[in-house]
C-alpha cells in the first residue's frame, strides 16, 4: 500500500509516475513480467536512483534478483493517479488540434473519459466528432454539471481564452489542461496545467544549438 497520500506527491513525480506506467503496459505487451529499475531508467533517460526514489514514494520496492513485477506496480501506479469511479473529461474547442487530442485519447485510459466536447462553429455544434458528441459553447454551464465533467482540455483561440476559462470555472470544472498560448490564473481548488509548445521547442532549440 501506498505510505504517502496522493496529494502529498510532488507533481513532477506524479508526471513521472504516468510516464512509468506507459512504459509498463508496452513491457507487458512484450511478454515480459519484470523488470529492473535500471531497464526503466533508460527508458525514461532518468537514473535508476531517480526511479527507485519515485517508487518508494508511493510504497513500492523491487527485489535485487527480479526487480519489480510489472503488474503489481501498473496497479498500484493506478491505486495512485486514478480516481476509483472514473473523471470525465471535456474538450473545449473543435477545431484540429481539438479533435486530434480527442481522437488520440478515446479509449486509452479506463479511469478517464471524453464526454463532451464544446465549440461556437454551428457546422460543429449538434453533431458527433472523432466519436464524442460537440455542444454549443452557451451550452457549457449547463452540460459540464449535469455530465458530472471535472477536467477541461482547452483548445481555443487565444481571444476566447480568458472568457472561456471563467465559464468554465463557474460551471465547476476542478481541473484545465490549456493548451492555448494564453496563461491563466485559477482559484485555489482548481488544478491548472498549461502545455506551452513555443517555450518547449525554445528549450529544445537552445539544448540542439
Amino acid at each position: 500500500m501506498p505510505n504517502k497520500k496522493n496529494e502529498d506527491l510532488p507533481g513532477k513525480t506524479v508526471e513521472r509516475l504516468s510516464q512509468y506506467r506507459r512504459l509498463l503496459f508496452n513491457s507487458l505487451q512484450e511478454g515480459k513480467t519484470n523488470i529492473y529499475s535500471h531497464e526503466l531508467a533508460r527508458l525514461m533517460n532518468l537514473t535508476p536512483v531517480q526511479v527507485r526514489r519515485d517508487l518508494m514514494l508511493i510504497g513500492y520496492s523491487g527485489s535485487q534478483s527480479k526487480g519489480y513485477i510489472i503488474k503489481d506496480l501498473v496497479n498500484l501506479i493506478g491505486k495512485i493517479i486514478d480516481s476509483d469511479t472514473g473523471q470525465r473529461i471535456a474538450i473545449v474547442g473543435m477545431g484540429n488540434l481539438g479533435r486530434a487530442i480527442t481522437s488520440y485519447f478515446l479509449g486509452k485510459r479506463e479511469k478517464l473519459s471524453i464526454v463532451a466536447a464544446f465549440d461556437n462553429d454551428p457546422q460543429k455544434t449538434d453533431r458527433i466528432i472523432a466519436g464524442v458528441p460537440c455542444h454549443h459553447i452557451n451550452k457549457l454551464k449547463e452540460i459540464v454539471p449535469a455530465e458530472s465533467i471535472s477536467i477541461a482540455v482547452l483548445t481555443v483561440a487565444p481571444e476566447a481564452t480568458y472568457e472561456v476559462a471563467k465559464q468554465l470555472l463557474e460551471a465547476g470544472i476542478k481541473g484545465i489542461l490549456n493548451y492555448t498560448s494564453v496563461p491563466l490564473t485559477v482559484p485555489e481548488g482548481v488544478h491548472l496545467e498549461e502545455y506551452d509548445i513555443i517555450t518547449s521547442l525554445e528549450k529544445l532549440a537552445f539544448h540542439v544549438k
